[in-house]
């Protein structure tokens, strides 16, 4: 068996099968396959597609070219997966929430990506939190504490790691059938039993329209069933920012005010407990998904969750009175600037990926591999569609670390807004459920 054979059957139509599948993706992970070799292999699949039998296949080889964790532990091992937005930050309401339900959550998390922010990046927003643990400490803080958000290891899913900074070069990045084994890929060398996934569509989404939401909603499911992993998805809204923040430190601040009562953002809460619902009736700690979002509401209104977060954040270096103190703890931009409203009327559209390049080109992103993040900017108040406005009352919040820096994400975020004199039709949060 060679490369040149298997990249030549897969250009050809003839398909991929298993002992090639686990051959290709051991010589990605070793280096035995070249990068010309992977692109070409990349540039086929892009081409002539994988059938569902394949797609599982080559999900399973890229998963198994690493470590694959094995849990001893009280409850169901529960992740869940969102695809990347704007004010996206469920994954840091959900994950304690679930916890706090009897699930068991190594939510292995990314950084940023494009115009999205990332979940890892969020938390390093918290002075001392360690993104990076071994896998022993893994398994020790989901025993102790029932959740843990960390970032995956050298030896989870070597190939895709691989693969995933070729295909960025290689114009394949949307291959629905690799973005499928990218992401299940990490995801199931976590040992999970249950994976919920939330798959953004709308002009923050890396997926713009239903009809390709749809169809990586269901390959995702489809492929993650095949391998063994009960899992659905939820397609929900990203036509507009899910949290009324943007920005590392922005973002866990609206989390901490959620967890703690301070101040609730319904759209957030709805998408967090409709995704937390789901995979507690996956794992089989609810009856069905309605249950399941009832536990979840419970776990996040008696403050057990927001107890759960801050044994998690102590548990990873970070500080002991986080929950209490979270104001003081997280870092705060010197220039506050409001974006204000040019004319009278609603809401009438946002343009949230110019509203994530935004927050990127404040700092709040990385423009090129290895950039440090300045984790206190971004933007807040951001006003949803629908709400009315008046002429000069602000819209956007922009924070920033100097004046010219803001003046440059008010252009943008300016423009980024439309304003009308009707009213509009309000988008609704969840589009569709795939099972």
């Amino acid at each position: 068996m060679d490369a040149r054979t298997i990249i030549a059957g897969v250009r050809d139509g003839k398909g991929l099968t298993s002992k090639s599948a686990k051959w290709f993706a051991d010589g990605l992970a070793s280096g035995d396959v070249t990068d010309a070799q992977a692109g070409a292999f990349a540039m086929a699949v892009f081409l002539n597609g994988l059938s569902e039998k394949e797609r599982v296949g080559w999900t399973l080889a890229m998963r198994d070219s690493g470590s694959v964790l094995e849990w001893n532990l009280p409850g169901p091992v529960v992740d869940k997966h969102s695809t990347g937005g704007i004010g996206d930050c469920t994954s840091l309401l959900l994950a304690p929430a679930l916890a706090a339900c009897g699930a068991c959550v190594p939510m292995i998390s990314g950084r940023g990506l494009g115009h999205t922010g990332g979940t890892l990046d969020k938390l390093e927003a918290i002075p001392g939190y360690r993104c990076d643990v071994s896998v022993e400490d893994l398994h020790r803080l989901v025993a102790e504490v029932g959740c843990a958000i960390v970032g995956a290891s050298a030896d989870i899913a070597p190939a895709d790691r691989r693969l995933y900074a070729i295909r960025d070069v290689t114009g394949t990045v949307e291959s629905i059938d690799l973005i499928t084994a990218s992401i299940l890929s990490k995801k199931l060398a976590a040992g999970l039993e249950a994976l919920i996934l939330d798959v953004k569509v709308g002009s923050g989404a890396f997926m713009k329209t239903p009809e390709r939401a749809e169809a990586l909603a269901r390959s995702l499911v489809d492929t993650a069933n095949g391998a063994g992993c009960r899992t659905a998805a939820l397609i929900t809204d990203m036509d507009q920012p899910l949290a009324s923040s943007a920005g590392n430190a922005l973002e866990v601040l609206e989390v901490m005010e959620t967890l703690t009562g301070v101040a609730i953002n319904q759209a957030l809460w709805d998408v967090t407990v409709a995704l937390g619902g789901e995979a507690l009736a996956l794992a089989g700690l609810a009856e069905d998904a309605g249950d399941g979002a009832d536990q979840i509401e419970e776990a996040l209104e008696s403050g057990r969750a927001a107890e759960t977060f801050g044994r998690m954040v102590a548990a990873l270096g970070g500080p002991s009175d986080f929950v209490e103190r979270y104001p003081d703890r997280l870092p705060s931009a010197p220039v506050l600037f409001d974006v204000v409203a040019e004319e009278d009327g609603f809401i009438a559209e946002i343009d949230s990926e110019a509203l994530g390049h935004a927050v990127v080109h404040l700092g709040g992103g990385r423009l090129r591999g290895g950039d440090r993040i300045n984790p206190s900017v971004g933007l807040s108040e951001i006003m949803p569609i629908g709400e009315p406005v008046e002429a000069g009352e602000a819209i956007v919040r922009i924070h920033a670390a100097n004046p010219g820096d803001a003046e440059k994400a008010r252009e943008v975020v300016q423009a980024a807004i439309r304003i009308s004199a009707d009213e509009p039709e309000e988008p609704p949060l969840i589009h569709q459920r795939i099972a």
